[in-house]
């Protein structure tokens, strides 16, 4: 789901970028920034038939098109799973075996997928307005995939722009990221945040305690508002951790969790450190004796157990063995 795309920071980033020329772009930069948001505000006005230095119209045409997922001239390069969350139509062939559950969404961009896109950029525009390719999030694409897309990069067709926007740039081929002008998302800064929030029902010191606890971006405040993390629920979750009850995260799926613990070991490496928690108040967090190598060690084996957290064996088993792991952690005495 997309929260963030008619942030000011947004709008801001969009018209700069769209100031300057070159047929390819990554945007680049963490969790909750708008990249996304970012890529299909450029796509937008890239195709629209009335563009203004600001941006795309919104309301011709192409624009129309674009809002309900039919723009002839846009391919969007995405995991299957992610097109369903966001609302982009998977391909006839895709949704039939979806359906008939001969396979699951893939949750990486599928080389058929990219093969459509090569020759969709080959294709003479529909529209008059050229044509562009949509990559989210860039760090699902694997090798094939990558080099598929890279060959189109070296050797553009004339109409064609492209747009790749990721999380992860580190994981990208060095190549692709050489073919492409990058862009570092800019974070906003407190106020504007707090403000923005506000305007989507999330104001006062509660709003305060959730952008904290999303390190400061905005749009993973609603993301983590959306799975039951509450102001109430993020500050007792430190003290739940350290008894290691599960129940407190009876309401997050493994993903979830992890991140969770992960931004509560992190800011117990900090305390350790004498330096201030980024995500959560210190009066929150437990009273701990463990050490800066049980503390990092903790993280690390967290950082593990993200890489399969989106098909564990046993969601509840993965749940039960965080939290008392997290125990074991927290309660360490070296």
């Amino acid at each position: 789901m997309s929260f963030i795309l008619n942030a000011p920071w947004i709008a801001v980033q969009a018209e700069q970028l769209l100031a300057q020329r070159g047929h390819a772009w990554l945007l680049s930069g963490p969790s909750g920034l708008g990249q996304y948001d970012l890529a299909l505000s450029l796509v937008s006005a890239w195709l629209c038939e009335k563009p203004a230095p600001q941006g795309a119209c919104g309301v011709c045409g192409s624009c129309h098109a674009i809002q309900v997922r039919t723009h002839a001239d846009l391919c969007v390069l995405m995991p299957e799973t992610v097109m369903l969350e966001l609302g982009w139509p998977l391909s006839e062939k895709a949704q039939d075996e979806i359906d008939k559950k001969t396979r699951k969404p893939s949750r990486e961009i599928r080389v058929d997928a990219m093969r459509d896109a090569v020759e969709f950029s080959q294709r003479t525009n529909a529209r008059g307005q050229g044509k562009a390719v949509l990559v989210y999030p860039a760090e699902r694409m694997n090798n094939i995939t990558a080099n598929a897309l890279l060959k189109t990069l070296e050797e553009p067709p004339g109409d064609v722009k492209f747009v790749l926007a990721t999380e992860s740039a580190h994981q990208l081929l060095p190549t692709i990221r050489s073919r492409c002008l990058a862009h570092t998302m800019r974070w906003p800064d407190t106020l504007q945040a707090l403000s923005w929030l506000a305007d989507q029902g999330f104001d006062g010191p509660e709003a305060e305690v959730l952008l904290h606890a999303a390190g400061g971006r905005p749009a993973d405040v609603l993301r983590q508002a959306a799975s039951g993390q509450t102001p109430a629920w993020w500050s007792s979750f430190p003290q739940a951790m350290a008894r290691g009850e599960v129940a407190a995260l009876s309401d997050l799926n493994p993903s979830q969790a992890i991140d969770a613990l992960q931004k509560l070991s992190h800011d117990l490496v900090l305390r350790q450190s004498r330096a201030a928690p980024r995500f959560f108040s210190s009066d929150t967090l437990p009273k701990s004796k463990a050490s800066l190598s049980t503390l990092t060690g903790w993280y690390k084996r967290l950082t593990t157990a993200a890489r399969s957290s989106e098909h564990p064996f046993n969601a509840g088993l993965m749940l039960e063995a965080l939290a008392s792991e997290a125990r074991l952690a927290i309660t360490a005495t070296h």
